[in-house]
């Protein structure tokens, strides 16, 4: 975790590690929540007995195992002093590598792509966000997401 830096020196930390979060377990009962809150139930992540034959059990959405994003990287941060509100931006490029079977505990790591001062106080950081799986050699995803700070 870098922390707090003069927004002027944000740039400085193009290339290098921000950090990595503490280990999280996707249990059935969060796969359970997201697919009732997004609606979708595909067996692959509400149905035990179908989805292990294909995964050895049921496996996280997608898009549950990225909105972890959140979460995880605010244990590792690089933020301007100043900073007045940080808002998500979007994502640049998503890959899903690897299936997050339940059970499984995942963390990620956060490294600085670009940060761009885009003037009156704002700069939008890319970070790249690697998804680790417990135990796995390939990661769950690597994504790009952008944040804007206002100062």
């Amino acid at each position: 975790m870098i922390g707090l830096v003069p927004a002027d020196k944000l740039a400085d930390y193009v290339g290098k590690e921000i950090g990595s979060s503490e280990w999280f377990q996707v249990d059935q009962d969060r796969i359970d929540q997201f697919a009732d809150a997004t609606l979708d139930h595909q067996f692959i992540h509400v149905d035990s007995e179908k989805a292990t034959p294909l995964f050895g059990s049921t496996i996280a959405h997608g898009f549950l195992s990225l909105s972890l994003i959140p979460h995880l990287t605010a244990q590792a941060v690089l933020a301007p002093e100043n900073l007045k509100h940080v808002f998500n931006y979007g994502l640049d490029k998503v890959r899903f590598v690897n299936p997050v079977n339940v059970g499984s505990k995942v963390r990620t790591h956060s490294k600085v792509v670009s940060v761009d001062d885009k003037g009156d106080g704002r700069y939008l950081m890319k970070t790249e966000v690697v998804m680790e799986i417990e135990g796995q050699e390939k990661p769950a995803y690597v994504a790009e997401t952008l944040s804007m700070f206002i100062t």
